[in-house]
């Protein structure tokens, strides 16, 4: 399944939480161990990204993952 609009608002939410840590999108990414090219594909909702991801950025971000879903 492929939601625009939700993947879209996941985005800008994970973006969100990146500018309150005050991160780049390559810091993010490096984190990660992601692309930074990839980082801007999630924030841009332009990616289906899967659990283990999300899993991933928000250990990097330091929050829960259930912050992701408060948009």
């Amino acid at each position: 399944m492929n939601d625009p609009k939700f993947l879209t608002s996941l985005g800008a939410r994970i973006r969100e939480l990146r500018l309150q840590k005050d991160m780049t999108q390559n810091e993010l990414a490096t984190l990660c161990n992601f692309e930074k090219a990839s980082m801007s594909r999630i924030e841009s909702g332009k990616t289906n990204v899967t659990v283990i991801t999300l899993r991933k950025i928000s250990v990097a971000l330091g929050v829960d993952l259930t912050e992701f879903f408060r948009f």
